[in-house]
């Protein structure tokens, strides 16, 4: 027996991508590349239909797909991106007498009911969050579909749906073959996050609508609670190493399409394109080992971003960790007492990262590399060199070789650092020569070290107003 597949039929939000009356540069960008993104509907196995807009037919022929083979039709919610009921009619009107299920919950299955004929073979089950059904089994494999809860509605709390859908064989359950529908919901609810705790999913399709907008509401999705939620299904043992996740419900609130992508890929997940397959594993072979699930190869371990003032460093760098929940983010800026613009800078920073990081004020670096059990950030280089000259004096004509000494354990440490590193960095090489011996001293030695980590790094990134080069 094959494995299977999931093809994307759309991977759209609502008006799609491009907004066809939009002229913005995420949509200009977008239409220009030939990227057009119809609403978001998935075809697993030929048999299974999740979410079926007004869109989707349509979107089965343009991907060299037939729905003739559609069995099951399970449906998130009433928004009509994700329920076109028509089809059911224009299933009748191609004569199909094969038994057809349709999930949902109770509204999308009282708008479906009046679109079947009276002797058309269709079932129609109603479901909330909570319910487990078995479909299928007569043409083929089977699918367990347990249904969980959305941060979304459409007109009351409980009315939107998630699915987690599972192809079961005799003798295997749990075995391969499971995908999580996540789409549309704002951050995971708690008892869907204990729904999937230890789930493995093969490949999981999570939503991604509101991009960098922060002023939307929270029914969707963007590139701040995104990650977030990634880390919380890492965390439980919903995401593994082997998951395929896909960004899906896309809009033009995200940033042209080549930007996402590699913004998406920081975090081992493939941006939703219509007509994607997305290959599930055979049944009955137990779970794919060497599934490479990161586009472009595994994650650089030692990342150096550099930036100027200003420039957006530290929140890209915080961005590439933010699907990790366990991240360690080592502060080397000192405490700043007495100094209320610097306490200012340290609290927005820590207002923007998420609550499960722990935080050491530390000038420690390389005792700290070298214990790392989980993935670190150290913010920044920059205050770290300062706080070591002042510890020698070297301001003043102090013993220079210590600070030099100190460098050497640091790039030493970096170097053999066992975890996932990030380490930003002030890039100080493109400014004016400093009026100053301290500040041309700084500047070199600055200036020295950069390039020491760098040579030492899997990746290297110059962000320029807010917009990063890959030098590495």
């Amino acid at each position: 027996m094959s494995g299977g597949e999931v093809v994307l039929l759309g991977s759209g939000a609502a008006d799609g991508w491009p907004n066809p009356f939009c002229e913005c540069a995420s949509c200009t960008a977008a239409a220009r590349s030939g990227q057009v993104r119809a609403q978001t509907s998935a075809l697993l196995d030929g048999r299974l239909l999740l979410d079926c807009g007004p869109e989707t037919p349509r979107g089965a022929v343009r991907a060299g797909r037939s729905l003739a083979g559609v069995r099951h039709l399970l449906l998130t919610h009433s928004h009509p991106d994700h329920l076109g009921p028509a089809a059911l009619l224009f299933r009748h009107w191609a004569g199909r007498r094969e038994p057809l299920d349709v999930v949902g919950p109770a509204d999308v299955i009282a708008q479906c009911r009046p679109w079947a004929a009276p002797d058309d073979p269709v079932r129609f089950i109603e479901v909330a969050a909570g319910d487990e059904v078995t479909l299928g089994g007569d043409d083929g494999l089977p699918y367990r579909i347990r249904v969980l809860a959305a941060a979304h509605a459409v007109w009351s709390e409980g009315d939107a749906v998630l699915y987690d859908v599972e192809r079961v064989g005799a003798g295997h359950r749990g075995g391969p073959g499971r995908i999580l529908w996540a789409t549309d919901t704002g951050p995971l609810p708690a008892p869907t996050l204990r729904a999937v705790a230890g789930a493995r999913f093969d490949a999981v399709f999570l939503e991604e609508t509101f991009g960098d907008r922060a002023d939307l509401h929270g029914g969707h999705l963007n590139l701040t609670t995104f990650p977030r939620a990634l880390a919380e299904l890492r965390r439980c043992g919903a995401v593994g190493d082997a998951t395929r996740v896909v960004a899906v419900h896309l809009s033009h609130h995200n940033p042209p399409p080549d930007e996402l992508a590699r913004r998406l890929a920081e975090w081992g997940v493939l941006m939703g394109e219509d007509a994607m397959s997305v290959p599930l594993p055979v049944p009955g072979a137990g779970r794919q080992t060497g599934v490479e699930p990161r586009p472009g190869g595994a994650r650089p371990r030692r990342t150096l971003v550099l930036g100027g003032a200003r420039s957006g460093k530290s929140t890209l760098a915080e961005e590439t960790l933010a699907d990790r929940a366990d991240v360690t983010y080592l502060a080397t800026g000192g405490h700043g007492r007495g100094d209320a613009e610097w306490l200012a800078r340290v609290a927005a920073h820590r207002e923007r990262r998420p609550a499960s990081w722990r935080t050491v004020e530390t000038t420690d670096v390389a005792g700290r590399l070298r214990a790392a059990t989980g993935p670190v950030l150290l913010d920044c280089l920059g205050t770290w060199l300062t706080a070591r000259i002042d510890r020698h004096a070297a301001w003043d004509g102090g013993p220079l070789e210590r600070v030099e000494a100190d460098v050497d354990e640091l790039v030493a440490a970096w170097r053999a650092c066992p975890v996932q590193a990030v380490a930003v960095s002030n890039e100080v090489g493109s400014g004016v020569v400093p009026a100053t011996a301290s500040g041309r001293l700084f500047r070199d030695l600055l200036g020295r070290l950069n390039a020491r980590i760098a040579a030492e790094s899997d990746s290297v990134v110059l962000v320029v107003a807010g917009l990063p080069t890959r030098l590495r």
